[in-house]
């Protein structure tokens, strides 16, 4: 718990002072903005005001916002003193929140004014005797509560700073400067926990490859929970560039601040391209974007379909895609989409492995393919292995980072599976335990199976993931129903009197459960045979997803 001198993400604040010092560093929806200045002073003396409230080096501080100039103000400060930052995920129901909350056991919970029904359900419980101090991050005045004692707001306690305010950063025990949350294999959160050094890498190869600068005015598309939003943040600061901060993302608003403000990057998953080219056939925007000149795609790959329409909607972006992981800090390979001699390569003479293309490492990364016994001996296909500092410090249990099954001999395992090709390019196959990613969201099958077998009517379900082009993957179930139950699809009409299962009911069903909303399957398909299973019971959801694909009878949407 030294002062660090080999790397901070705080020491981006002195780039910050002397590149934009007098310029606008950050604007949000609001029509809020600062300079470097102003934003700097606003890191420290924040970092000082949770000094005075207690916070320490190695302290967890859980923050749950929509993103603004405040909250990349928080996540600098929190980091500044030492202490770790904790963001939760906007989207998850308290229930999802208060797992990860009993996870990482933090001291503090900082709250846009929105989220203060969190706040009082904590404080009405004694699972969360760990958290000492409350803020409300924003417009509000916590205080109004009750609990004046340990409630508070991030302004106040800016205002109330008095005397000398510390510039240099602190270092928590093992480096760990943010604990990001990812689901496992069970769906419950885990909490992946990121060195300052990984963040720091991460950012510089982001610089690097696309090309981030100081001239760059950056659309926040992506959350602040979530690594990629996070880290392209990151590598904005460092880069010097001009943050524009939208509370969530909606086509409209980012049209909008990419027009009032100028903006000349931002990232996407294929749901957020996919909304943005709908919205401009919608409002007949048939003027290109000139101004946009980067697009980073993560979360999926872009379809031809997507692709074709982001490149004639921003012509002078170069566009590119990224494959990577939350416990990789983010990114681990790029490639150029729409750069001739960088395009994807098409498939070598004589190879058959499959995939997608998915680029070349980053130049701080290394990439393994690592074999086991479910690999014919001819397939060059097998688990992908990554390792150098990016790599997650580890996972956070029990108040302190476990990494003992994480990283075998300092290899991190993806959870995917991939091949390489002799030109150095990663070419993905799959996920390994049929984890399903939809809209950017991790979505664990088994989560959501087990949800949906609590309904009376069902017998069995099995979820699968399959490609979409504006999610990357659409959460399907496939359900079996009870003797003595009546399926009914979405357009016949319900009987109050029978016992009933349609696609409605089952969706009413998960939300009823708490189930996030990009968690709950966007189509029900009554399965009539048995369901394909390997010789120990266990199902083959790649069979399974196969004769769904042969069908493509699937119902439409709720």
């Amino acid at each position: 718990m030294a002062r660090h001198y080999q790397g901070h993400i705080a020491q981006c604040l002195g780039g910050i002072l002397a590149r934009r010092g007098g310029a606008t560093v950050a604007v949000d929806s609001g029509g809020r903005s600062i300079t470097g200045a102003e934003f700097v002073d606003g890191v420290r003396r924040l970092a000082a005001g949770l000094v005075d409230r207690g916070v320490l080096p190695g302290d967890v501080v859980a923050a749950v916002a929509f993103n603004s100039i405040q909250y990349v103000e928080l996540f600098l400060a929190v980091a500044h003193v030492g202490a770790i930052i904790a963001p939760l995920n906007y989207r998850w129901s308290f229930e999802e929140a208060a797992q990860a909350l009993e996870l990482v056991e933090p001291t503090a919970f900082i709250f846009a004014g929105v989220f203060s029904s969190w706040a009082l359900r904590l404080t009405a419980s004694n699972k969360y005797s760990s958290i000492g101090l409350y803020l409300i991050l924003g417009l509000g005045d916590a205080c109004s509560t009750g609990h004046a004692a340990n409630f508070g707001s991030v302004d106040h306690i800016k205002r109330s700073v008095r005397g000398p305010i510390a510039a240099e950063p602190i270092s928590a025990p093992r480096d760990v400067a943010l604990i990001c949350f990812t689901s496992g294999t069970t769906g419950r959160p885990k909490g992946v926990a990121i060195s300052h050094t990984s963040l720091i890498i991460q950012s510089l190869a982001k610089i690097a490859i696309v090309g981030y600068g100081e001239d760059d005015v950056y659309l926040h598309t992506a959350p602040l929970c979530h690594i990629g939003g996070i880290s392209s943040c990151m590598a904005i600061l460092m880069a010097g560039g001009c943050h524009v901060l939208i509370p969530k993302f909606d086509a409209k608003s980012a049209f909008d601040a990419i027009k009032e403000h100028g903006v000349t990057s931002f990232i996407t998953v294929p749901a957020i391209m996919a909304d943005l080219l709908s919205y401009a056939r919608k409002e007949r925007i048939s003027s290109p974007v000139m101004i946009v000149t980067k697009i980073l795609n993560g979360g999926g790959g872009l379809s031809e379909e997507l692709m074709d329409g982001a490149s004639q909607l921003f012509p002078r972006a170069d566009i590119f895609s990224a494959y990577g992981m939350t416990e990789a800090c983010s990114s681990l390979t790029f490639m150029a989409l729409n750069k001739p001699k960088l395009q994807e390569p098409k498939n070598q003479p004589g190879n058959h492995s499959g995939g997608v293309c998915v680029g070349k490492p980053a130049p701080h990364v290394e990439i393994q393919i690592g074999m086991d016994g479910n690999n014919p001996s001819s397939s060059p296909a097998g688990n992908i292995l990554t390792r150098g500092l990016h790599t997650m410090v580890g996972y956070w249990a029990n108040n302190k980072v476990d990494s003992l099954d994480c990283v075998r001999n300092g290899w991190l395992d993806t959870g995917d599976t991939g091949w390489m090709d002799s030109a150095g390019n990663l070419w993905l196959m799959g996920r390994q335990k049929g984890r399903i990613k939809t809209g950017g969201e991790n979505v664990f099958p088994e989560e959501v199976e087990l949800v949906l077998s609590q309904h009376p009517g069902v017998a069995r379900v099995v979820v699968v993931g399959i490609p979409d082009s504006r999610l990357g993957e659409k959460v399907i179930a496939c359900v079996s129903i009870r003797d003595g139950w009546k399926w009914v699809d979405a357009r016949a009409e319900h009987q109050d009197e029978t016992k009933e299962v349609s696609p409605q009911i089952l969706h009413d069903h998960c939300r009823m459960k708490k189930l996030s909303r990009f968690k709950v399957p966007r189509s029900y398909y009554q399965w009539r045979q048995p369901f394909p299973v390997t010789s120990t019971g266990k199902i083959r959801r790649e069979e399974l997803k196969r004769e769904i694909l042969a069908t493509m009878q699937i119902p439409s949407n709720l």
